[in-house]
This record gives structure tokens, C-alpha cells and sequence, in this order.
């Protein structure tokens, strides 16, 4: 009997050691890897302990929000380029950057909707034309796909036309604007598009005029728990990982 209450003293006294040590990791990414992160960071607190806070907003919105001091972070989920502007202000730590996933953009409509034809680079200039509203991210909300469409729109010759009629999102999923009749057609990233019911995702940009954002990982220097901030960054990272990021509609991103 004195044996097994030891024991159980020994298993009580373990478990809320483990308890103590648990930390919470504040996270904060662009919204196009949203649903990769979310699965990733469960299986995460399941086999750690640790409690994981994501934030999602725009990578623009989320640098501005760091630079004028409103926003914290342990581990930060930009751009290649963001986390790299971050290291050179002292904000993420030099030599953290971790490359994680790529993805592309797409075309989206409502399901039940004829699919346009998107196949070459004149169809889907003609598509955009044709639509009655076309919905994208907002360029000055800070969205790589925003920014990048609003310069393709330029580069193809119909800024003009095309803008006369946009839904300019200032953040989120552009494909919920879409399934709720607010445009008819939408652009944006992959990733985003599938995560949505009633979304239909008409295909990739043609191949001349894709482009590819990555999201790479960053460990702040001013993080709480600087182990377990690098530890959950090196996760992200590891075989679990690939077949959640295949299944969202991304693609591993080379180092």
C-alpha cells in the first residue's frame, strides 16, 4: 500500500512538473497558411504540453502592427522577405529563418457556377473582363496576393477596367466574398480558396503570370520562451508537416 501511494506521489509530482514547464507560444502568420498551422500546431500541443496562439492578419498588417510596438509575437510566419527585414531591425533573431511552404494563386468561383476558361493568359484576361465584379485582396492591406494581382492587372493592360469593379478585401478569404454573391470571381492564394465551403477553385493562374508566395518561419527576439520558440519553429519543419501542406494546397519551399 505505501508502495503505491508512492508511486502515485512520484506520477502527481511529474505531471504537474510537466504542467509547470508548459509555456504558451505566441504565433502570428499570414493568412494563406492558416490551414496548415492549425492542424500542425494541435498535433504540436498534443505531443509537447506547450499551448500555441495563432494570429492571422495580412503580412503588411502584421509588420505594421510589430514596428509600431502594438503587436508580440514568439514566432513570426511571413514572408522570406518580411522575416529577413525583421532579423536586420533586431526583431527576429539572425539565422532562425526556416523556408516552410509555398503556394500559388488561384481563381475561385461559387460552386454551381459555370467554370471560365482560365487556360492561357488572353482567356484569362477575357474572363476578368467579362465578369461582372472581380474580388481580390486589397494591395494596401499588405496581402502578397493582393499586391501581386494589383500589378499583374497593370502589367496585362486592364488595371483600368478590372478595378472599375473590383471587391477590394482588406483581409481574409477572398473566396468567402465570392460563395456570399458579393463578387463573381474571385482571385487569390490556393491555400485560401480550398479552405472555403462552397468555393470552387477553377484553377491555378496560367503558368506565365503565377506566382508563388513562401512562408517562412522566424523566432523573435524578444521571445518568452526562446527553447520552446525554436523547437516549435524546427517542428513546422519536420515529415509530419509534408502531407498536411500538400493536402492545403501548398508545396514544400526549399531552403
Amino acid at each position: 500500500m505505501q508502495f503505491a501511494s508512492t508511486i502515485l506521489a512520484t506520477a502527481l509530482t511529474l505531471a504537474m512538473s510537466q504542467y509547470a514547464k508548459a509555456t504558451e507560444i505566441t504565433v502570428i502568420s499570414g493568412g494563406a497558411f492558416k490551414q496548415v498551422l492549425t492542424p500542425l500546431a494541435a498535433q504540436y500541443e498534443k505531443e509537447s504540453g506547450n499551448k500555441v496562439a495563432m494570429t492571422y492578419q495580412t503580412v503588411g498588417q502584421h509588420l505594421k502592427l510589430i514596428r509600431s510596438g502594438e503587436e508580440q509575437f514568439d514566432v513570426a510566419i511571413l514572408t522570406p522577405e518580411a522575416i529577413d527585414g525583421l532579423i536586420k531591425e533586431g526583431k527576429v533573431v539572425a539565422g532562425s529563418r526556416v523556408n516552410l511552404a509555398k503556394t500559388g494563386v488561384g481563381v475561385v468561383v461559387k460552386a454551381g457556377t459555370p467554370l471560365p476558361d482560365i487556360s492561357t493568359v488572353e482567356a484569362f484576361k477575357r474572363t476578368l473582363l467579362a465578369a461582372k465584379s472581380v474580388a481580390y485582396i486589397d494591395p494596401k492591406a499588405g496581402g502578397s496576393s493582393g499586391i501581386y494581382v494589383g500589378k499583374l492587372l497593370e502589367r496585362l493592360g486592364i488595371a483600368e477596367a478590372v478595378n472599375a469593379k473590383a471587391v477590394l478585401v482588406q483581409g481574409g478569404e477572398v473566396a468567402a466574398h465570392v460563395v456570399d454573391g458579393e463578387a463573381e470571381i474571385g482571385i487569390h492564394q490556393i491555400s485560401e480558396i480550398l479552405a472555403v465551403k462552397g468555393a470552387v477553385l477553377v484553377g491555378p493562374l496560367p503558368a506565365a503570370i503565377q506566382n508563388f508566395t513562401v512562408y517562412s518561419a522566424g523566432v523573435s527576439a524578444a521571445a518568452k520562451d526562446s527553447a520552446a520558440a525554436k523547437a516549435f519553429a524546427k517542428f513546422l519543419t519536420s515529415p509530419d508537416a509534408l502531407p498536411i501542406i500538400k493536402a492545403k494546397g501548398m508545396e514544400p519551399a526549399s531552403q
